[in-house]
């Protein structure tokens, strides 16, 4: 495997893996693989920042604003820059988009308002208007583009899927794929939107990955459950330490789940 450009993700977004992302990307551009699969990517954390691009490369996820996001900057990128370009920045335009049916937009449209929200609200919650009074203005689509760009130049090799990850991972399985896998956190199944993701499907994810051919990487929160559910698989505890406002730094653990060493 050759090294890539590397980018930034897409936006700020819930379990973005900005704290976790050297260690699970060193993993991967050091563990052989011909194809490389995301059942969760997310704003693509991993995606944009490992080094290595595999031969075949596919991204997941089942929430459809996120699906239609990546699909419209690696096909219509003009057009998307032109609805942001000229956007009414404003808490009441953010209020207007965020109780919009996204499903009466077209898919440009659509992709243009979740980066819009994500990029304009506090936490990357898609669901505060964010303004701080120490600070520029929080969107600014020219502050962004050349990073947007280098995304686009990432992504026109990878293809794209909005399934199911039980579905994603059986349709992509073979002896020379390696998934990574980011579900939300155990106790946060809810953070992404309401039966996208429930407790019980740690256990579908369990069951998935028992009968896969290929190798897995799963990253979550140090919880009891989380290594009663993933017991008998390689687990790997990392400390984080993530900065919390007004209250200083906060240590954090999280697991690394596999089913080949890591060490």
């Amino acid at each position: 495997m050759q090294n890539t450009v590397q980018a930034k993700p897409i936006a700020p977004y819930l379990g973005g893996k900005s704290k976790l992302a050297k260690t699970i990307c060193s993993i991967i551009d050091n563990t052989e693989h011909k194809t490389y699969a995301e059942p969760f990517v997310g704003m693509g954390g991993i995606l944009f920042r490992k080094e290595k691009p595999a031969k075949a490369e596919i991204i997941n996820d089942y929430n459809y604003e996120v699906f239609t996001l990546f699909r419209v900057l690696q096909r219509h990128y003009d057009e998307f820059l032109n609805q942001l370009e000229y956007i009414n920045h404003s808490r009441n335009h953010f209020k207007y988009l965020k109780d919009l049916n996204p499903t009466h937009l077209t898919d440009i449209e659509r992709a243009a308002r979740f980066y819009y929200l994500l990029r304009a609200s506090f936490g990357a919650m898609a669901s505060t208007y964010g303004v701080d009074k120490t600070r520029p203005d929080r969107f600014n689509i020219n502050k962004y583009k050349k990073d947007l760009a280098h995304t686009v130049n990432r992504l026109r090799s990878v293809a794209m899927e909005n399934l199911d990850f039980e579905d994603f991972i059986k349709k992509y399985d073979s002896k020379d794929t390696l998934f990574y896998l980011d579900p939300p956190y155990y106790g946060c199944e809810n953070d992404y939107g309401k039966e996208l993701f429930r407790r019980e499907d740690f256990e579908r994810i369990r069951s998935t990955l028992d009968s896969i051919q290929g190798k897995f990487i799963l990253s979550l929160n140090d919880l009891p459950p989380v290594r009663e559910i993933f017991k008998g698989y390689y687990i790997k505890e990392v400390e984080l330490l993530y900065t919390v406002a007004k209250n200083g730094n906060k240590k954090a653990k999280e697991v690394i789940i596999s089913n080949y060493p890591l060490d």
